[in-house]
């Protein structure tokens, strides 16, 4: 029996390609995503490739991002933005949303939500917010 990647065993390039398209479009529209919202650019078309060509290397796909950009250093690379509770609980309200409405649920779907839930955490580069 062959394994397969949870890339090809999630729906390649389609699902990617449609997860971060829905991502995108609920940071623009989700009041709760306004924080997240404010530290990116106007356009969000560069931010959703890079998205796209990350998480397609990170799920078992092609390396994209790593045959362009080099090794990902997310959280080196993101320290342009001021990163606290708010841009992370937003951003990752937006990709729950997305992933839900995009990906089928699974046990394979929600430890890869498990991981991105830690990763999104991982990327705060202010304090936290206390109250």
């Amino acid at each position: 029996m062959t394994d397969i990647s949870p890339y090809e065993a999630l729906g390649g390039e389609t699902m990617v390609r449609q997860l971060c398209a829905r991502f995108y479009t609920l940071m623009d529209t989700l009041p709760e995503a306004a924080a997240c919202r404010a530290v990116h650019p106007p356009s969000l078309t560069r931010a959703e490739e890079k998205l796209f060509e990350y998480l397609t290397g990170w799920l078992g796909g092609p390396p994209l991002y790593t045959d362009k950009y080099g090794h990902p250093r997310l959280r080196h690379r993101h320290l342009i933005a001021p990163i606290g509770k708010a841009e992370i609980e937003g951003w990752l309200l937006c990709f729950h949303k997305a992933w839900s409405e995009t990906v089928p649920d699974s046990p394979l779907s929600r430890s890869i939500v498990d991981k991105i839930d830690a990763l999104g955490w991982h990327m705060t580069n202010r304090p936290m917010e206390t109250s």
